[in-house]
């Protein structure tokens, strides 16, 4: 109860703090023939790094979505949980019966929900990709029927929507054979990740609570790599509390590969790893990290120190040479690098090459880290000064 109530008491300060990071602007759509109001909300260290891109996410119903999706962004961001995201938000309060309209014979969107589809793919991408810095990795969230609206732009031949968020969606009575139609094995052939978020309630109407569950099965039987189905239920009586509950467990799962490892990512993916394939894994999610979200974190130490013990207990201690260049080239700035070098020399009893590589690894350090004491220990080791 304590934790919830500190991340309440954190959101709200994320509410009073990011206003002063969002801009109302007024877009002129040539396709709807008329102006829409968006909102933009933009990382508060955007101007400090002019080479820094940043995810985009689509928000529908900026009216109902937008605070509680940026105030989540903010928390994931500032927990090292997601990467900071450019936001833009659409607002349909005068307009969301014609947004979101569909043929209920047949599943297809009216004439004005296609033009708001296009005006959202074709101008309101457009300009926030060309006036902003934003990576190539896409999100687009929706809730009830505007949820519906997102399963659409699976249909595109050119797959350039990452993450498909629907909360508490209410689809069409034509749902599965629409998702039959988009030929979602298409993905496979796309060399990135795709993610697609439904929620079930136990606040939705029975009816309701059927079709999503049907929809949730159908996709469990794809078996598509790279495209990730996420089927939650949501167990409250609320369906506005289900939105508030969604939207962070949705973000958990489409930016998992950003967070650090976890126990779990541990046991499932790493434990039984070779060295060598250890350490080809925690290279490749950090490259897969910076190609997604356009964020060159480096290394944390955190995950170097994951997989340390498969690299020095495993196989003598072999590939330690192999661990220390990974860093280095990943992170070149750290110590670790040339500690990890080090010590393969030493091993070896090539005591030469580590006290070289130990000096230049605490050579990097600044005299005041509580680390640097027990890193020029290796120094002394070895007889250097």
């Amino acid at each position: 109860m304590i934790k919830k109530t500190l991340s309440l008491i954190f959101l709200l300060f994320c509410f009073y703090g990011f206003s002063q990071n969002i801009i109302t602007k007024e877009l002129e759509s040539d396709i709807l023939e008329t102006k829409r109001n968006v909102k933009i909300y933009i990382p508060e260290n955007y101007e400090l790094d002019s080479i820094k891109n940043y995810p985009l996410t689509v928000v529908f119903d900026e009216e109902y979505l937008f605070d509680t999706y940026v105030g989540n962004a903010k928390l994931f961001a500032k927990k090292d949980k997601a990467p900071e995201q450019i936001i833009v938000g659409i607002s349909m309060n005068e307009t969301r019966s014609k947004d979101i309209s569909f043929d209920r014979n047949s599943g297809r969107l009216s004439t004005s929900a296609k033009y708001f589809y296009e005006f959202v793919r074709d101008e309101v991408i457009f300009y926030m990709e060309s006036n902003y810095r934003t990576s190539p990795f896409i999100s687009i969230v929706g809730q009830g029927y505007s949820a519906n609206l997102v399963t659409h732009y699976l249909k595109e031949n050119t797959a350039f929507i990452n993450a498909f968020i629907c909360i508490n969606p209410s689809f069409s009575d034509f749902i599965g054979q629409e998702l039959q139609l988009y030929n979602l094995p298409k993905y496979l052939k796309e060399d990135n990740t795709f993610y697609f978020y439904t929620n079930n309630s136990s606040s939705f109407s029975s009816e309701k609570q059927i079709k999503i569950d049907q929809v949730q099965k159908g996709l469990s039987g794809l078996e598509i790599k790279n495209f990730n189905v996420v089927n939650d239920v949501i167990e409250t009586p609320s369906a506005v509390s289900a939105i508030g509950e969604a939207i962070p467990r949705a973000m958990t799962k489409v930016f998992e590969v950003y967070s650090a490892i976890s126990n779990e990512e541990y046991e499932k993916n790493i434990k039984e790893l070779s060295p060598e394939d250890a350490i080809y894994y925690l290279e490749n999610k950090y490259l897969e990290i910076e190609f997604l979200f356009g964020t060159n974190l480096g290394i944390r130490e955190k995950d170097i120190y994951a997989i340390e013990n498969i690299v020095i207990e495993k196989e003598n201690g072999d590939k330690l040479r192999d661990f220390g260049k990974m860093i280095l080239k990943l992170f070149p700035s750290s110590p670790l690098g040339e500690y990890y070098i080090g010590r393969y020399y030493e091993t070896g009893k090539m005591f030469k090459k580590a006290l070289k590589y130990y000096k230049i690894g605490y050579g990097k350090m600044d005299p005041a880290d509580p680390n640097s004491d027990a890193y020029y220990e290796n120094i002394l080791r070895l007889g250097g000064q």
